[in-house]
């Protein structure tokens, strides 16, 4: 059994983003599904938490982006450490520009909006 690290890797979502980074010097980029899955990748399941509960981020992240799915340990994190590291899974939703009617098992359904994830790595420095 490994030994937990000070400084876990933090999942976020764009919910809780904000409330982890009140105060301090934070250093943040964009990056691939790829370069996220990397840097899971690094982590043993012991030094990541997960830090949102919405069902839709799970999904999204364990079966669209393909982020290994294991039983990450949930923590509701006020404030990042000093040189800790974050991934932040960030839903971006638009109007949908086509609105088709479709027929699933004799009802009808309307596509309404477009949704879109994104991923970026922030560090908090000071």
């Amino acid at each position: 059994m490994s030994k937990k690290s000070d400084n876990p890797l933090l999942l976020l979502d764009n919910s809780n983003m904000t409330s982890l980074i009140n105060e301090g010097e934070f250093k943040c980029t964009n990056m691939s599904f790829e370069e996220a899955r990397e840097i899971i990748g690094m982590y043993d399941i012991d030094d990541i938490l997960v830090c949102f509960n919405h069902p839709d981020i799970f999904n999204i992240i364990f079966n669209y982006i393909g982020i290994p799915k294991k039983d990450y340990t949930y923590k509701n994190i006020r404030n990042m450490r000093v040189h800790q590291d974050a991934i932040i899974f960030k839903l971006y939703t638009t109007q949908s520009e086509t609105q088709p009617m479709i027929q699933i098992d004799g009802v009808e359904a309307k596509k309404i909006q477009n949704i879109y994830v994104y991923c970026q790595h922030i560090t908090r420095l000071k």
